[in-house]
């Protein structure tokens, strides 16, 4: 009760709304690495340029760090020069959920979830390039774990060594 009251205390002080708390999972601040804790849980973005996936090309898939669900696929990732990982769509059309971000009166842009686990992905914003439909899935790392493609199948994710003939 303690840990969880202090807990409570770090969002309030920190000035997270109600709406971030309906995602927020206490058990998983151990279980993460801090900055992923703060990204999935509590909606922060991690910087720009500092972080694992902004210019990662290798062949492979980004899963939720929470609970392994495939996200991205490398061959939809592209340079958008913005310092996050961006991909021109999800690797599968339901698995994500969308809505309205108004935390910046200056900036339309769209809040992306795992559907699965409610993890604080990223943001879509519609400014990408023409052959992506414009669209630009703005990535934190700390959400993701990267997968190479010579490890899908032994990770569990044979299924998606298609992608990479």
């Amino acid at each position: 009760m303690r840990k969880l009251f202090s807990s409570l205390l770090l969002v309030l002080s920190l000035g997270i709304s109600s709406q971030t708390w309906a995602v927020w999972d206490v058990s998983l601040k151990d279980k993460l690495p801090y900055i992923s804790y703060l990204v999935t849980q509590l909606s922060f973005t991690e910087p720009a340029y500092d972080n694992a996936y902004w210019e990662n090309y290798d062949d492979g898939i980004y899963v939720d760090i929470i609970d392994g669900t495939p996200l991205f696929s490398s061959r939809d990732k592209y340079n958008s020069h913005t310092g996050w990982a961006t991909f021109a769509r999800p690797i599968k059309p339901l698995i994500l959920s969308y809505r309205p971000d108004m935390s910046d009166p200056e900036e339309k842009r769209t809040e992306i979830r795992s559907k699965s686990s409610q993890a604080h992905l990223g943001h879509l914003f519609i400014d990408g390039p023409v052959e992506y439909k414009k669209r630009r899935y703005c990535m934190n790392s700390a959400a993701l774990k990267f997968i190479p493609k010579d490890q899908l199948k032994a990770s569990g994710y044979g299924q998606y060594l298609v992608l990479f003939p």
